[in-house]
């Protein structure tokens, strides 16, 4: 039977109308995502080389903003404000990572392999996210009652003569901070390795065990890699979320604990608009190091 050659151009047609409605599909994504996040980026950076006073900005090119932040970093015999300033941040989120990475690695556990059905897995999952059904402010204010000088909890280990004076230490200090992230942001841990478990299948657990594998071993070698893709994404989730939270440090640390958010809300009361940018695109570029060498350790692109 004789066959007809069509021309290049016709064999192609068909490839390009296939092609075209990917593109219209993608089309308002990648402008919702030119429109608020590059654009803001790329105007964050530009107001951060740009000069001001008390009275005004002034458009014009300086990089005395990005050397104010590192003002006497040079110096070898005491550390600056700014390398301080991220030490703390970067304490709590690495102490917040390792809590809501326990928790939530815990919880997501117990949902995803002793839940044994979907009705209940459901309504747990849905308890998890009881706490966003109000705002940050009200559920660190929450805390206090408890953590206060004259709260439940000292008057509680006084009655039971546990203690001889309140313990000042439960807020408005590193531990309240630490407590509120915990309790603000382990969830965002909870979803992303509960929904990778969910993928794990349940012969491999089967065969561990019946090779005579422990209850840990099958955790640690069978669970735990295959839900390295959410971990990694949670962990991405509360780094970011930590390292540029200034309400949190600032409600429940009292307004005395120093963090590079709270640097920038400061700098933004006082209308200093070019030094919060420089300040912000420091950070960014803190951030983002910290994510890619999370990256670099799960492939997500190939795991997802």
């Amino acid at each position: 039977m004789a066959t007809i050659d069509l021309p290049s151009h016709a064999q192609d047609e068909p490839v390009k109308h296939r092609r075209a409605p990917a593109w219209l599909q993608a089309t308002p994504l990648s402008l919702t995502f030119l429109l608020f996040f590059i654009v803001p980026l790329v105007i964050t950076l530009i107001v951060s080389f740009w000069d001001f006073n008390e009275y005004q900005i002034i458009p014009a090119f300086t990089l005395k903003n990005y050397a104010a932040i590192f003002n006497g970093c040079s110096s070898m015999t005491d550390v600056c404000v700014t390398l301080k300033t991220y030490w703390s941040t970067l304490k709590f989120c690495a102490i917040v990572w390792t809590v809501t990475l326990l928790l939530g690695f815990s919880i997501a556990y117990f949902l995803a392999f002793h839940v044994r059905t979907t009705s209940m897995q459901t309504i747990l999952f849905l308890v998890c996210t009881i706490p966003f059904w109000t705002s940050n402010v009200i559920r660190m204010i929450s805390w206090m009652p408890l953590l206060g000088r004259n709260g439940l909890v000292n008057q509680a280990l006084l009655g039971a003569h546990l203690i001889d004076q309140p313990l000042e230490w439960l807020l408005y200090s590193n531990f309240s901070v630490v407590l509120a992230f915990v309790h603000l942001y382990t969830f965002f841990m909870i979803v992303p390795i509960f929904n990778a478990m969910m993928r794990i299948d349940r012969s491999l657990l089967e065969a561990a065990r019946d090779a005579g594998a422990s209850g840990w071993q099958v955790i640690r070698d069978v669970v735990l890699p295959l839900s390295k893709t959410g971990i990694v994404i949670g962990s991405i989730f509360v780094i970011t979320i930590v390292m540029g939270d200034f309400l949190t440090v600032g409600v429940m640390g009292g307004q005395q604990i120093a963090s590079v958010g709270k640097i920038i809300q400061v700098q933004t009361g006082y209308l200093q608009f070019p030094a919060a940018a420089a300040n912000a695109i420091i950070l960014l570029a803190v951030v983002l190091m910290i994510v890619w060498g999370l990256t670099r350790v799960v492939d997500i692109r190939k795991e997802l």
